[in-house]
Parts: structure tokens; C-alpha cells; sequence
């Protein structure tokens, strides 16, 4: 008998898998360690394939994948949540998901550097956190809203695509907001979001020139503004928010920047050496009127420097955070060599 989507689910989460991919002509395959693995099942046909993914949706999200032949959704089962993306390759239909536990996570048991601590409890600024697909930039997000609705009686507005981790109300008010459902565009949802009497916003990705502008607008203005972005580190985050806008808007942009930032970490998760799990590495840029010079000033290869003189404010980069995960014995020496942006110096200083 063909098994169900629950069904592969549940293998998938019993066996600690972060991803799992439903593909014709192959059977369910899963994510452990960052290796994909495949399921003892049989291989899936066009029909089956299909079914799987349709059993996780809504009608109008079936009608919406025929018409743009790709859908983000958001499947609730057992425990935990899954964030698909639902496409058509070779005139079949194929998914990846994505494991999200139901329960929110504490920062303080995700590994992270304590000055995020600090980061979360501001009460106004732009905060971002950036890196690849899949490198827990939303995990990290979460756990951030999570400390907030901890210690701060707050109006928090988060826009999703989609929604991940659903909050629960402690001190604060929670209004999750999903693309697609609740709203129709991250910028749309942004404008009236000011209207809406938030403290924090959270915007799931900035993707456009207006989301950008809102979110720095919102940030100058009072909010504490969380947001992500596809970027690998500090430096190419903050070219990548000046760069989306014409030439002559730039200089307003690096002011506006440099007034505003709190914060970026770029993130990555990495296999632990001992099995267990993924450990994050990350890069940690905290603006200070040194880097706020830099940003002004368009000087921004020179944020590098910045980070490995900035200890003191809680700074790191990529290559400190690896050589720190090394010596504790978190991950091995080949992991390290393979993530570092400067081998040499690493090797060097390890």
C-alpha cells in the first residue's frame, strides 16, 4: 500500500531529518546531516507524486500551483510544521519540505553568541540576519520574537511566506501574517503594517526596492525591524540593500542605513563532529559609529576589518566563529578549512 504524506512525515521527523523531497521516479528522500538519503520505499510514479503533494493543500493552492506551476504552503502534522515549495519540473509535480518543530526555540539553546540577547532586547533599529537557503535564518528569527514575547509587552507584526513557527502570546500581541492568505505583497502588507500600531515588525524577506525602503523607514521611525536576506556575509548584505536603489537614491540609502542598523549575522549550519545534530557558525556585524562611518561613507569592504577589531562590541567573523566551533570540538577540522573565507589564516590561527 502507498504510504501518505503523514506517513513519510513521520518517518522523516523520527529519523531527524531537516528536509525531505517527493520526486517522480525516485521514493521519498531525506535530509540527515546534510546528506540526502532515500527512504526504503518504492519509486514514486507521476500520479502518486502528485497525490502526496495535493493531499497538503487547499483547493485554491492546487489551482494556484496549475497557474504558476510553483507554491509556497506551510503542512501542520503531529508535532511539527513543514514549509513546502511545491513545483513542476519535467510536467510533473514535485515538493520540498522543509522541518519546523511546533515548538518556538529558546535562544538560549540554539548556540548563538550572547550579544544577540542584547540585539533582540532593543527597542528600535534594523536587524538582519542573512545566509543561504536553509541555514536557520528563520529558526534564529523566531527564537528572537520568542525572547521579546518573553520580556516585553508588545504589538509584534510578523509577515510570512509562509508562516513557520506560529507564537503564542505571552507579555505580547503576536499578529502573523502570511502572503497569500492574509496579505498579497511583503510591501503592501509593510505600508499598512505601520498603521497597526507595532512596536516590532518581522518581515519574512525583503525581496523589492519598496520592501527595502519600508522596512528602513520603519526602523528610522521607532520599530524594531527584523528581516532577512539571501546574502552570505556583512558586507554583501549591506551593498546588497544599497545597490537595489537607482544611483541617485544611494547616498540617502547609506545614511539611512547607517543610522538604523542594530545588527547582522550571517549564519550557516554546519554537521557536528560527533553526529549529533548541526551546530551554527556566524558572522556578527554590530554597528557602531566606526561601521556607521563606513556604511556612509561607501566603504563597506572595509567592514571585514571592523569585525575583527570589534570584539569587545561582540563582533566575530565567519572564520572566528569556525576556529571557535573547532576548538570546542564541534565540528572538524575539514569543516572548518571547507567553510573559512581566508584558508591560510585560518589554518594559521588553528
Amino acid at each position: 500500500m502507498t504510504k501518505t504524506i503523514d506517513d513519510i512525515l513521520e518517518e522523516a521527523t523520527g529519523r531527524d531529518a531537516t528536509d525531505v523531497h517527493i520526486t517522480v521516479g525516485k521514493p521519498p528522500i531525506l535530509r540527515i546531516q546534510k546528506e540526502l538519503t532515500a527512504t526504503d520505499d518504492p519509486p514514486l510514479s507521476g500520479p502518486e507524486a502528485k497525490g502526496l503533494v495535493y493531499s497538503m493543500i487547499r483547493e485554491y493552492q492546487q489551482k494556484k500551483l496549475e497557474e504558476n506551476r510553483e507554491l509556497d504552503f506551510s503542512y501542520e502534522h503531529g508535532k511539527y510544521r513543514f514549509r513546502g515549495n511545491a513545483f513542476w519540473q519535467r510536467g510533473y509535480v514535485s515538493v520540498a519540505l522543509r522541518v519546523i518543530p511546533s515548538e518556538v526555540p529558546q535562544l538560549s539553546k540554539l548556540g548563538l553568541p550572547k550579544v544577540l540577547f542584547d540585539v533582540a532586547r532593543k527597542q528600535k533599529g534594523f536587524v538582519l540576519v542573512t545566509g543561504p537557503a536553509g541555514m536557520g535564518k528563520s529558526t534564529t528569527l523566531a527564537a528572537m520574537l520568542d525572547l521579546i514575547n518573553s520580556e516585553r509587552k508588545a504589538h509584534i507584526v510578523t509577515i510570512e511566506d509562509p508562516i513557520e513557527y506560529v507564537h503564542k502570546d505571552k507579555l505580547s500581541i503576536i499578529s502573523q501574517r502570511e502572503l497569500g492568505i492574509d496579505t498579497l505583497s511583503f510591501a503592501n502588507a509593510l505600508k499598512y503594517a505601520l498603521r497597526q500600531d507595532p512596536d516590532v515588525i518581522l518581515v519574512g524577506e525583503m525581496r523589492d526596492m519598496e520592501t527595502i525602503a519600508l522596512a528602513l523607514t520603519a526602523a528610522e521611525t521607532g520599530h524594531l525591524v527584523l528581516a532577512t536576506l539571501h546574502t552570505l556575509d556583512a558586507a554583501q548584505s549591506a551593498n546588497r540593500i544599497i545597490d537595489v536603489f537607482p544611483a541617485e537614491q544611494q547616498q540617502q540609502v547609506r545614511a539611512q542605513l547607517a543610522g538604523s542598523l542594530e545588527c547582522i549575522v550571517s549564519q550557516q549550519l554546519l554537521s557536528r563532529q560527533d553526529g549529533r545534530g548541526l551546530v551554527v557558525a556566524c558572522e556578527i556585524l554590530i554597528n557602531n559609529s566606526a561601521v556607521g562611518t563606513l556604511i556612509r561613507e561607501a566603504k563597506t569592504h572595509q567592514l571585514m576589518n571592523a569585525m575583527q577589531t570589534g570584539g569587545k562590541y561582540g563582533m566575530q567573523t565567519m572564520d572566528d566563529s569556525l576556529k571557535n566551533l573547532y576548538q570546542e570540538g564541534l565540528i572538524s577540522y575539514t569543516v572548518a578549512i571547507a567553510k573559512a573565507s581566508n584558508v591560510s589564516s585560518l589554518r594559521q590561527s588553528i
